[in-house]
């Protein structure tokens, strides 16, 4: 029989292994769904709470080898106005950097750690879950291959459509979906300004994410840019079969020509990317319980969010950190309640404040009075409304400022 079974080998279930690994567990096997791990997706932000984690797991010093360390978000009006600069740096009272890297590249650094801790067969490919089982001794868990592990806890870390989660809660609906398609691409360029700032610009309806993913790039005065272009439709589009692998199938380039960056061409740079993906904005409502006896669940498996406020991968990695702490207080049942009381309010919140806007909130409030390009911003919105979106986010989320 087998410690922990973790299912799912995305960056919540490599980072649980990594911190249960660091707590002293030895017996973890990790069994992942796809045949063969390879580094999908594009760029995604890891908030300076979450990054202290890893940098406590040793893997500050890989992770500044390839990620960017964000200088600041710049929330910026359709017309180019800043709106506000959010500091996101250890200079302005972090613990710790927050980092743009390309998601398969984080993965990938994490599964290459689990492989060289835990052992080269840790993660095992191919292997589905598909259900679980359990007595009061052990829990079974049920592969989509007919075969099945014992062992003494289950954690789920399967995402979005974790089969875990649909037998923990068989009578939970469909996702939930906000209006909005997500378009996205990386582009190869020069850089833009200092290399480390992330931009949000436009509105609720009509918003252009862009940050640099790439510190080797960066040294070499160019950027690998990840952009999100995020539309609002009129009918919802693959909801239930939401895949970021998916090509662009509508227009997401029109909306944008309109608007006015000094220091950049929006349309150049979604016209630069060699393949671009849609995804619709999707969540789901927040659980009553994640946790079954011996079973529980982690990251997008428990609390699929919005990518609002950059926050997905990060709280996946809290959750990872928490639920070790709590094991090693306490390394049975009692441990995934303990886990799941910390973790499951903050991460609702946070679901909740996305589905508000999270700090991108500051865009509709300047929208809703900017009119043109020769309007000020300091004449019309008070610094310290803006910092107050701000503030309230960063405590909702988890990673406050402290004073300098």
């Amino acid at each position: 029989m087998t410690g922990i079974v973790i299912a799912g080998a995305g960056i919540g279930g490599l980072t649980a292994a990594l911190c249960l690994h660091a707590k002293g567990f030895g017996d973890i096997r990790i069994f992942e769904a796809v045949p063969q791990m390879k580094p999908l997706g594009v760029g995604i932000n890891v908030m300076p709470h979450s990054s202290e984690v890893l940098h406590k797991l040793a893997l500050g010093p890989a992770l500044d080898e390839i990620a960017v360390r964000t200088r600041c978000v710049e929330y910026r009006t359709r017309f180019g106005h800043l709106i506000q600069s959010d500091p996101r740096n250890v200079e302005a009272g972090f613990s710790a950097p927050q980092y743009s890297i390309h998601r398969g590249e984080l993965q990938f650094l994490l599964f290459d750690a689990v492989r060289e801790r835990l052992g080269s067969d840790a993660v095992k490919a191919g292997k589905p879950v598909k259900g679980y089982r359990q007595d009061s001794d052990k829990v079974t868990v049920l592969f989509e291959d007919g075969s099945d592990q014992e062992a003494d806890l289950l954690i789920d870390a399967e995402g979005l459509r974790s089969k875990v989660r649909a037998q923990m809660h068989p009578n939970e609906g469909p996702v939930c979906y906000e209006g909005t398609m997500m378009f996205r691409g990386a582009t190869e360029m020069d850089m833009i300004g200092d290399g480390r700032t992330m931009v949000i610009a436009g509105n609720h309806d009509v918003k252009f994410v862009t940050y640099p993913i790439s510190e080797k790039a960066r040294k070499q005065g160019k950027a690998l840019t990840n952009w999100v272009a995020e539309v609002r439709v009129d009918r919802p589009r693959h909801i239930q079969d939401a895949d970021w692998s998916r090509g662009a199938t509508l227009d997401y380039i029109t909306p944008f020509k309109d608007f006015s960056m000094n220091d950049m061409d929006l349309v150049a740079i979604m016209r630069g990317a060699p393949s671009v993906t849609e995804f619709p904005m999707i969540d789901r409502d927040p659980l009553p319980f994640w946790t079954d006896g011996r079973v529980t669940l982690l990251g997008d498996a428990a609390h699929p969010m919005y990518p609002i406020g950059a926050n997905g991968a990060s709280q996946a990695i809290i959750d990872g950190r928490v639920l070790a702490d709590s094991l090693a207080a306490d390394p049975g049942p009692g441990g995934l309640q303990a886990y799941e009381a910390e973790r499951r309010p903050v991460a609702t919140n946070v679901v909740l404040m996305n589905r508000k806007g999270g700090p991108e909130q500051v865009l509709d409030i300047a929208d809703a009075i900017v009119k043109g390009p020769d309007d000020r911003i300091e004449d019309l919105i008070a610094a310290e409304e803006l910092e107050r979106v701000a503030a309230s986010y960063r405590a909702t989320a988890g990673f406050q400022r402290r004073a300098v």
